[in-house]
């Protein structure tokens, strides 16, 4: 069993940064996949970004590829979603997720079993 909570969503303006972080609980952390989705009023959740369980891989989304970068500290269980010059279309509650049927191109949700309550990101332009 993995617990996940993310934390860092605030409100920003359009151009901004932000840091979110996923801190995990469970042995198991460090043997899976980490990915980050997001989940916008009335949209299905999409996948953002994903990192292999070492660290060593990344996947991106086309719509964020160049402007978020995701990281992990297995030593610390945890995980981040640095996001540069944000957009109003980035708004969305962001969520973190883990699994062992997941790899780091896995962009289904059903693809992961382990999720945290999600962290909400404004973005006003």
């Amino acid at each position: 069993q993995v617990q996940l909570v993310e934390s860092g969503g605030r409100s920003v303006q359009a151009g901004g940064s932000l840091r979110l972080s996923c801190a995990a609980s469970g042995r198991a952390f460090g043997d899976y996949p980490v990915a980050w989705f997001r989940q916008a009023p009335g949209m299905e959740r999409e996948f953002v970004a994903g990192i292999s369980w070492s660290g060593g891989v990344s996947y991106y989304a086309d719509s964020v590829r160049g402007r978020f970068s995701i990281s992990r500290d297995n030593s610390k269980n945890t995980a981040s979603l640095q996001m540069f010059s944000l957009k109003s279309e980035d708004t969305a509650v962001y969520y973190c997720a883990t699994g062992g049927r997941a790899a780091v191109t896995s962009t289904r949700p059903e693809r992961y079993d382990y999720w945290g309550q999600g962290t909400q990101v404004t973005v006003s332009s």
